[in-house]
């Protein structure tokens, strides 16, 4: 007994390390709203009153952060202007470039109102309310023994809250949120704003200075910013776009602050991250380090080498594939990130010896032994099939994400089945409330088409899929597989497909949105009899995951709960795109032996790196307005220069995105973008040594806008002058 005693409390620190309670007094910590009453931020720092952060009776700050489709963002102006990443603007900007207005390369200024540009697809959201609904989501999966019955049942239930509330709500967005896996749901409720418009992108040479080499990277001089705006109808609520709409008048904008931040000032951060995975279990890290990650770095290394040596000669080319390979090297960066990790530091053992206490501290009691005694033993079962699949998983998994054609040809064969359900039985896409965003989004991906790059991209993947035993199991493939020589009955196949489709014609589309499955099936469309072949493969993976997903979900309720017995309190919630707090301090670290990282950066390290070729091409005349010293009112008095950006240690993820950071007297001073590389682990620990968060410097931002591109209007409308 005392052996397992000395143990627990050996290893306690370890749990702690990503499990803090609500409480801790540390910097760890993306904390949802209905913690920071619990924090005692004054005494970290913060100079005004928490509930000048979130004030449920009245207008707060949170009233002014707003999530920008999977990025965040912030409200600058009492008319709707918002300030965010560049590269979560990229899309929009992306979609109304062309060759003769190429806004990725020149950058867009839209002088007056009327000069803005729909960001089509875009949406912006605002968190109003939330609360507990677990017990009426449990009780929906009370009594159900069938793992993937019980998935559906939540699923159905949750779909059920969100048409009530909605209904209750007009013009608002609900949404239930899984907290704790299996355990915990809260309901939020959103202003769902629908009419966004592009207001000002730097050109690229700024937006995306030092591109993918300096990306997750310090010292950084990215100005990895965009100004947006949300509009409304004349009425005030939310509306599709009209040239009648009015900007959005939120309840509360964030004020900026010129004079910025300087090295160990106090900062936080609202926003929404996305997803971390400091709950999970050794068995899911050693997944996603063994499988999942290898076969996305391997994978998306491939795609992005396709497209950029498609497009190098030809800019209309690569515009098509702008997006696809933005999104992708930066998952393929911090994908090797976390793989680096993996090796320097021990998150994966430190988990294992976290796991052996647990299971010690169960077997230590003979209720406990018998309530949770199988717990990781059960998970990691349900790892062990995922593991012996995931070639195959991933084979499947990755054909429409590949290839745009066939994710069209399934969207529109998937949405005809769907249609003829009840609202509440079909898939979430499908649903009244979000079909038309499902469209819109097909529509997005067919401008991004481009054939010879899809047809590579689905040579690949019918390989894969004919080397599979599983794969072989799907009548389509199994007939390419038996041919005497696979590789050309591939090739035939392909041509047959892009000769017989007209899925890539967007009025084509259109129509086939508005057909039965009997009519789809009548048309004879190559690519359309390709998704139906392939439906019932997709089906199973989907009841597949959803019987896991049940499993999983029972008992990681049970590893929660008693995870809680053996540190006797409540802990933070792992990230899942809901809107959090975290805080701390600008400061600098060491990346290395003897290497000290100090935690701003100037236009002077512009002017270092810049060579004139690609990604380190600043602007002639930002080099220009360097040189004269032409700094306004932004320079710094110590540093005698324009700060680019800062370095921070709040714990932030993939979502935190276009954040607003925040000073003492809820100032914004900088709008975060990145980690630095050895921080790509953040999904799965923090750590003060490593775990640094970068930003764009509000300076930097005020003074592009001014000086470079002569936006003074922006900066009378957020009250800088």
């Amino acid at each position: 007994m005392k052996r397992i005693q000395f143990l627990t409390t050996t290893i306690l620190s370890f749990i702690l390390l990503l499990c803090l309670p609500a409480s801790a007094p540390a910097e760890e910590g993306m904390y949802p709203i209905s913690e920071i009453s619990k924090l005692d931020l004054p005494a970290k720092g913060l100079e005004i009153s928490p509930q000048e952060i979130f004030n449920p009776e009245g207008a707060s700050l949170i009233d002014g952060i707003v999530k920008v489709n999977g990025c965040s963002g912030s409200f600058v102006s009492p008319e709707g202007l918002i300030l965010t990443n560049h590269h979560c603007a990229f899309g929009a900007i992306q979609n109304a470039s062309s060759t003769e207005n190429d806004y990725l390369a020149d950058g867009f200024l839209a002088k007056t109102r009327a000069e803005e540009i729909p960001a089509k697809g875009y949406t912006v959201r605002i968190t109003e309310s939330y609360r507990d609904v677990s017990a009426e989501v449990l009780a929906a999966a009370k009594g159900i023994g069938d793992p993937a019955a019980r998935t559906r049942a939540i699923d159905k239930k949750i779909k059920a809250i969100i048409k009530a509330e909605e209904a209750a709500h007009p013009g608002k967005r609900a949404e239930v949120s899984e907290m704790f896996t299996g355990k915990s749901y809260l309901l939020f409720i959103y202003t769902y704003l629908k009419d966004v418009r592009l207001v000002y992108a730097p050109p690229l040479s700024i937006g995306e200075f030092g591109g993918e080499i300096d990306n997750w990277e310090w010292p950084r001089h990215t100005g990895d910013f965009s100004f947006m705006r949300a509009y409304a109808a004349p009425d005030g609520s939310p509306a599709e776009y009209s040239p009648e709409n009015r900007p959005f008048q939120p309840a509360k904008y964030i004020p900026v602050a010129p004079e910025g931040v300087n090295e160990g000032d106090f900062v936080f951060i609202l926003g929404y991250p996305g997803k971390t995975y400091r709950h999970q279990t050794s068995h899911f890290l050693t997944y996603d380090r063994e499988f999942q990650l290898p076969y996305i770095v391997k994978l998306y290394d491939w795609q992005i080498n396709v497209m950029e040596e498609m497009g190098e000669k030809d800019r209309a080319v690569a515009l098509k594939h702008a997006d696809r390979v933005k999104s992708r090297t930066n998952v393929l960066k911090r994908s090797r990130g976390k793989l680096q990790g993996f090796q320097r530091l021990p998150i994966l053992e430190r988990k294992r010896e976290e796991e052996k206490a647990l299971q010690a501290f169960i077997a230590a009691d003979r209720e406990r032994q018998k309530m949770y005694g199988s717990v990781l033993e059960e998970i990691g079962k349900v790892y062990k099939e995922l593991r012996e699949q995931a070639e195959y998983e991933f084979a499947l998994e990755y054909l429409p994400k590949s290839v745009i054609l066939f994710e069209v040809a399934k969207t529109v064969y998937e949405a005809a089945l769907a249609l003829q359900k009840e609202d509440i039985d079909r898939e979430p896409a499908f649903m009244e409330r979000n079909f038309a965003k499902t469209r819109e989004g097909l529509f997005l991906k067919l401008h991004d088409y481009y054939e010879p790059s899809d047809r590579v991209f689905l040579k690949e993947r019918l390989q894969r899929l004919t080397e599979l035993p599983q794969g072989r199991e799907i009548p389509v493939i199994a007939e390419l597989a038996r041919d005497a020589n696979p590789g050309a009955a591939i090739d035939r196949f392909i041509e047959s497909l892009y000769a017989g489709s007209r899925l890539g014609d967007a009025a084509f589309v259109q129509q086939a949105l508005e057909k039965s499955p009997e009519a789809l099936r009548a048309l004879n469309d190559s690519f359309l009899r390709f998704a139906v072949e392939m439906d019932s493969a997709f089906r199973e993976l989907t009841e597949t995951r959803r019987r896991r997903e049940g499993a999983l979900a029972e008992l990681s309720a049970k590893l929660i709960e008693v995870k809680q017995q053996l540190l006797g309190s409540e802990f933070i919630p792992d990230a899942n795109s809901t809107l959090r707090l975290t805080y701390g301090r600008v400061r600098g670290y060491s990346p290395g032996d003897a290497v000290t990282m100090s935690p701003i950066t100037t236009l002077k390290g512009i002017a270092e790196k810049t060579t004139g070729e690609e990604p380190f091409d600043a602007p002639r005349k930002l080099l220009e307005l360097h040189r004269a010293g032409d700094y306004g009112r932004f320079k710094h008095p110590q540093l005698g220069d324009v700060p680019v950006a800062i370095l921070y240690n709040t714990d932030t993820t993939g979502g935190n995105s276009g954040s607003a950071i925040l000073n003492a007297r809820g100032q914004l001073v900088g709008v975060n973008f990145d980690r630095v590389f050895q921080a790509t682990v953040n999904d799965y620990a923090w750590s003060e040594e490593y775990s640094r968060s970068i930003g764009v410097d509000i300076r930097y931002v005020l003074w592009v806008a001014q000086k470079f591109a002569g936006a003074d209007h922006l900066l009378e409308e957020m009250k800088v002058f």
